[in-house]
């Protein structure tokens, strides 16, 4: 039988405290670049108005000009998502400062 993982009870070491591992948090700034992302792509499908250049050529480029700046934004970490995620997933105090 398996026993549920708490992270409640978990006590951070200086090093999960200090980012020694960047896994965890290159995961949570993937993450945060992922909402990012479809909060890009909603911000986009509102079209305020007629696109005149419009073509599949010029939505692919903008979707990917779309990734690259969600994933420098997530990078700068201004929106606090991934330090959230990150605080959950280290059991640090969680909750927003």
């Amino acid at each position: 039988m398996t026993t549920p993982i708490s992270f409640s009870s978990a006590t951070p070491t200086p090093a999960a405290a200090g980012g020694g591992d960047g896994g965890l948090r290159k995961a949570a700034e993937a993450f945060e670049a992922v909402i990012l992302r479809q909060l890009m792509a909603s911000m986009r499908q509102a079209k305020l108005g007629d696109d005149i250049f419009g073509s599949n050529a010029t939505d692919t480029f903008r979707d990917m000009a779309d990734a690259r700046t969600a994933d420098s934004i997530a990078a700068m970490r201004q929106f606090g998502i991934a330090d959230l995620v990150e605080r959950q997933f280290r059991g640090i105090g969680g909750g927003v400062q």
